[in-house]
């Protein structure tokens, strides 16, 4: 039996061709076997910077943002903003964020703090009004404006697990969320207190706020600091958590040099917390060390030796990075095309090396691919994969939503093969292009694109695979 998902209405809507294909899609077929299907290749081409949930990320309101091509923007928001009192949200910050990114067909990366060196606190005010304790600082640039809170205040801790759980249940599954840094502790929510270190949450507060992320969180990927195991002796076990991690020292202290100890690096403290692998099924982002912003480009680096770009990118399988010295220097020349290239290898790259396409006696289409991922890390959302057919008028005349998984495609030499079957009964006799693609849920998000040459040939947004005659 021949299972047909349901299809879009929006994709129902486009023609009237389009909307005799969908109708094909509910009834059934006799399936007669089909002729021995032969791939054969498509070219591969290097997929556009810009891809969807990748690559280097500017704050959202970056005025110099247009200067790099880029798919995801980052902005924080204080918890004061979205809590006026308890079990009370207020949304409308949060969706102010989220729609402005997602007109510009972005995704968003975010976080949510406490105590924002240089800002005023971002712990709601009922909770300062109860007098939850707080201390004040001058380091980090900070002049005593920003408050560090009494995390194990059960008050906070309480009010931190009632946000949680209402930030999932309204955001999980969000498209317009990319990634979500679970923030929250320490200066920027990023988990450390480095001035006061005693002041920083206990393991028990560190574990409660995962564990309450985990608990809210089953779509949406986040993802926190600092790797650590069972033996680590600041930081909560985490190496089994759902949520991958965040190196906001990318190429400065990301690999381990002999210096100095391994847990004084991220990768010293993946390796430490068992969690190398983690990236197969969970994202790294981070951002570059602002310090080298200027000069990472630079030939040589101004990165660290021993912390160049590249080795870290393929140490670490990070798919985005924060990077503002991409954005706020226009570079230009060989500067531009090595920032080009090191955006370009984050995350997945997906390619179509082989297709074939069968038309079976009774009109059936029959469709395989082989995909490779030539990235470093997976595509970590289960987007839906679509088939489409254009006719000879350049006009889509049916589409059909596969149950293809695009996140089990791992970095590699190896292609995944997929197939597809549906009936095509209903449409004209005729010649058709058969096109793909990875629908972006958000409307007029980027499109995934994949890396090959027949990629938008016919259609923006769709991969020609071949031509078929019903």
């Amino acid at each position: 039996m021949i299972l047909f998902p349901k299809i879009p209405a929006a994709s129902c809507q486009a023609s009237r061709s389009l909307r005799l294909g969908c109708l094909g899609i509910l009834l059934g077929a006799l399936v007669l076997p089909a002729q021995a299907q032969e791939f054969h290749p498509l070219a591969y081409a290097p997929a556009p910077v810009d891809n969807p949930l990748k690559g280097f990320v500017p704050y959202d309101n970056d005025a110099h943002a247009a200067n790099f091509p880029h798919s995801l923007d980052w902005f924080y928001i204080p918890l004061s903003d979205l809590m006026p009192a308890a079990k009370t949200f207020d949304w409308e910050p949060m969706e102010k964020h989220l729609d402005a990114i997602a007109v510009r067909g972005h995704q968003a990366v975010m976080r949510v703090y406490l105590d924002y060196p240089g800002k005023t606190p971002g712990i709601p005010k009922f909770l300062l009004d109860e007098g939850v304790k707080t201390q004040t600082y001058d380091g980090r640039k900070n002049n005593g404006k920003s408050l560090s809170p009494d995390y194990e205040d059960p008050r906070l801790r309480a009010v931190l697990k009632d946000f949680i759980a209402a930030f999932g249940a309204r955001y999980d599954g969000d498209p317009r969320l990319g990634f979500i840094t679970i923030g929250l502790l320490g200066y920027w929510g990023e988990w450390h207190t480095s001035d006061f270190p005693e002041r920083f949450a206990s393991k028990t507060v560190q574990t409660e706020v995962m564990d309450a992320y985990a608990k809210a969180f089953h779509k949406t990927k986040l993802l926190v600091r600092y790797p650590a195991g069972p033996t680590d002796s600041y930081y909560a076990d985490n190496h089994a958590q759902p949520m991958g991690y965040h190196d906001d020292s990318f190429s400065w202290d990301t690999l381990p040099t002999p210096d100095k100890k391994p847990n004084s690096f991220f990768m010293g403290k993946m390796k430490l917390a068992d969690a190398l692998d983690k990236w197969q099924t969970q994202p790294v982002g981070g951002e570059v060390r602002p310090e080298i912003w200027d000069t990472l480009w630079d030939e040589p680096t101004g990165a660290p030796k021993g912390q160049e770009f590249g080795p870290c990118l393929e140490a670490t399988h990070a798919t985005w990075l924060m990077n503002s010295g991409v954005f706020r220097n226009k570079l230009e020349g060989a500067k531009l095309d090595r920032a080009l290239a090191g955006a370009r290898r984050m995350g997945y790259e997906l390619t179509v090396s082989d297709a074939a396409l069968t038309v079976r006696k009774d009109g059936g289409l029959d469709v395989k691919v082989k995909i490779r991922n030539t990235g470093v890390a997976p595509f970590y959302y289960k987007w839906p994969v679509e088939i489409g057919l254009i006719d000879s008028g350049h006009e889509l005349a049916a589409t059909w939503r596969t149950v293809w998984d695009l996140t089990t495609i791992l970095p590699g030499p190896e292609a995944m093969e997929f197939d597809f079957t549906q009936s095509t009964q209903v449409l004209p006799p005729g010649e058709y292009q058969v096109v793909l693609r990875v629908a972006n849920p958000i409307l007029k998000g980027l499109p995934l694109r994949f890396a090959n040459k027949s990629q938008d040939a016919n259609a923006l947004g769709w991969l020609s695979l071949g031509q078929v005659k019903l």
